[in-house]
């Protein structure tokens, strides 16, 4: 088993956003800071290039430095999102793969701990769909060096649903830490997914921001959030709870994180970025010039009420 499994176990990983202004242009002078905050939580590890950072949109050159930037702020470890990027029109599984291989290996170079593997969603349609998944992740561990973490991602976002007999196989690498679930509402999927993983002593990671207590109770050990890219504690409360068999306390934090979920996570989903930038504005973490999402839709200023208001509320009620 590789150490980082035990490292991360019970901990939470922000998958943290990345600062731009309103050109889409990275505001490495915010991110500084805000890497440096994040990385002072209670946190086990972070989480780069995820679908909360934008990892598939950035350009080569700017992912490299973005990792770069969190691994002068913490020796924590870092796990990178790698899959096709955006500026990419793959024109076959080899050529999908092949970019998720060649991402895998930027990962290495700058600094990444680990790798969190993006789904091809076409293996969903092909016959061989789950060989040729089992193969992409052997591969990317074996050219990268680097251990895996397996990414079970809503269609949404780009993903397909991993069958049972899939995260099974999956699990049963060597190289594989843990398989983390981010099926935005499909309650039977995830309980399914982290079943799946039962007694393989495999991290079994949780990517449910609207069923995260839930998520814990069917099994789940670890957690990896966008959630927690701002109001961090929120989700640390409710993980430290659940590992200290405080019922009570778990309720609680359970309560006061889906509050904050309610407010951040629904239609248009693609719009949760820009509404945890915002949080993030309001906690003081980044300031107001690089609180830009240009990868997500226009979204009215009643939702950035709606999440000022929320933790406002949280906050008169500790």
């Amino acid at each position: 088993m590789h150490p980082l499994v035990e490292q991360l176990r019970g901990t939470v990983l922000p998958a943290v956003f990345t600062p731009m202004d309103s050109n889409g242009v990275i505001a490495y002078d915010a991110l500084i800071p805000y890497a440096t905050a994040i990385a002072a939580q209670e946190i086990g590890g972070i989480a780069v290039w995820a679908h909360t950072g934008r990892g598939l949109y950035l350009s080569a050159a700017d992912r490299t430095k973005v990792l770069e930037t969190w691994r002068q702020a913490t020796k924590a470890p870092i796990v990178a999102g790698v899959g096709v990027p955006r500026s990419e029109s793959p024109q076959s599984l080899q050529d999908a793969a092949d970019l998720t291989v060649a991402m895998s290996l930027q990962a290495a170079d700058a600094g990444a701990d680990a790798v969190m593997v993006y789904p091809l969603a076409r293996l969903a349609e092909s016959p061989d769909g789950h060989e040729q998944a089992v193969k992409l992740h052997e591969r990317v561990a074996t050219e990268s060096g680097l251990p895996l973490v397996g990414f079970y991602l809503h269609g949404e976002a780009g993903g397909y649903p991993y069958p049972p007999e899939l995260i099974r196989d999956l699990l049963s690498l060597d190289a594989m830490l843990g398989v983390k679930t981010a099926t935005l509402d499909r309650a039977i999927g995830t309980q399914d997914a982290i079943w799946a993983g039962r007694d393989t002593g495999k991290l079994l990671i949780t990517g449910e921001d609207r069923m995260y207590g839930p998520s814990f109770m069917w099994g789940a050990d670890t957690a990896l959030v966008g959630i927690a890219s701002a109001q961090v504690e929120l989700s640390v409360a409710v993980l430290r709870a659940w590992r200290a068999g405080d019922h009570s306390a778990f309720l609680t934090a359970s309560e006061r994180l889906d509050r904050f979920a309610a407010a951040t996570f629904y239609a248009p989903i693609e719009g949760y970025v820009q509404r945890m930038i915002w949080a993030a504005v309001w906690e003081g973490l980044i300031p107001e010039e690089a609180a830009h999402d240009p990868y997500g839709p226009e979204l009215p200023s009643s939702e950035r009420d709606l999440v000022i208001r929320t933790l406002e509320e949280l906050q008169s009620d500790k």
